[in-house]
């Protein structure tokens, strides 16, 4: 069960109130994403190898 300090949120949030990002937590089989905007909502969670491959294919559309 992710717990609320489970989650990390970016040195780089934007905005105001510093909520205009995703935050991750770290299982031991998957990493999990969500919309820091939005926490109660649906979250992504993914094996680690795939989270890679998912952050490289963002920093390549920047």
């Amino acid at each position: 069960m992710l717990t609320p300090y489970s989650w990390q949120k970016s040195s780089f949030s934007g905005g105001d109130e510093g909520d205009a990002c995703v935050e991750v937590a770290h299982q031991h089989t998957h990493i999990a994403v969500r919309d820091s905007k939005a926490p109660a909502r649906a979250t992504l969670a993914l094996p680690p190898t795939a989270f890679t491959s998912f952050i490289n294919a963002l920093k390549q559309q920047s």
